[in-house]
């Protein structure tokens, strides 16, 4: 059995990981991801018992039941960066024991849903709407820093969205992640747009923001919302969804993204009150998870 050394798997003096601070036994095997800590309590809200609850910077975490189903609602900040933090501490709390700093002998499996917020690029995505991820582009290039990555991306797609794009190789790598496919039916059914998803390392320019500074690719969004690939369009901008597909399926999870749109880009219209509303994503991820 592999033993992890301690700065490699760093353990809290009171047995949790270091950055989330949670402990394997409070760990669900369903989990719900989201971005800001405040909304781990808009989700909890709908619990029907609180089992624990841990706060770390930006990470916020509750476990608790749901009509019979134990759940982990945790909060990850902003950007794919955080996801790797979130998504390799919660399979070292699911795989490795913390006694022995060695690999547990079975796999846990786990199944994690992020509920986001997103930026709509079609005219069929406007506010409101609800979007799963089947597959992501990651402009952030976290998952071309494992070994395994050409084994959980789509290469093709890879290809042939680099050549439409014209991509200038400075940026970086892009990586396709694949969202788990049983997931998205479960979660998505009838009344959830699927497609794809672009990624992105940053709010302004990487999604064709120009405010004072100007981008280095005018014509980004023009071709990011022409792209089409098997018949699919690329229905949204976010900044997780590709990090989470990846690293799941780097680790033997289940996961996939759904955002509501709170922005449609080629609409150019923003709803600044989506909080009021986001519930109805909530209470359709809880019932079906």
């Amino acid at each position: 059995m592999k033993y992890f050394e301690p700065s490699e798997l760093i353990i809290n003096a009171d047995g949790s990981c270091f950055h989330l601070h949670l402990r394997p036994e409070q760990l669900a095997d369903r989990v719900i991801l989201v971005g800001d800590p405040a909304r781990v309590n808009t989700v909890a809200d709908h619990f029907d018992e609180i089992e624990c609850e841990v706060s770390s910077r930006e990470f916020h975490t509750i476990t608790g039941t749901y009509k019979g189903k134990r759940i982990t609602v945790q909060s990850h900040g902003i950007g794919c960066d955080n996801i790797d933090i979130v998504m390799n501490e919660l399979d070292t709390l699911a795989n490795i024991d913390y006694e022995s700093r060695t690999e547990k002998p079975e796999h846990r499996t786990l199944t994690c849903v992020r509920i986001g917020t997103c930026g709509g690029l079609q005219p069929f995505t406007p506010t409101g709407c609800f979007i799963a991820s089947v597959k992501s582009i990651g402009f952030d290039g976290l998952l071309n820093y494992y070994a395994d990555r050409n084994k959980v991306c789509d290469l093709d797609f890879e290809e042939a969205f680099k050549k439409h794009m014209q991509w200038d190789p400075i940026k970086g790598a892009p990586y396709v992640a694949v969202a788990d496919q049983a997931l998205i039916d479960q979660i998505a059914q009838d009344d959830m747009v699927r497609g794809y998803t672009v990624s992105c390392g940053g709010f302004y320019g990487p999604q064709g923001r120009v405010l004072r500074a100007d981008i280095a690719d005018p014509k980004q969004n023009e071709k990011i919302e022409a792209f089409e690939y098997e018949g699919m369009n690329i229905c949204n901008f976010e900044m997780e969804s590709s990090a989470l597909a990846g690293m799941a399926s780097l680790l033997g999870h289940r996961a996939m993204t759904c955002c509501m749109v709170i922005a449609n880009r080629y609409a150019k219209e923003m709803n600044t009150e989506y909080k009021n509303t986001i519930d109805t994503l909530i209470e359709k991820v809880l019932e079906r998870i």
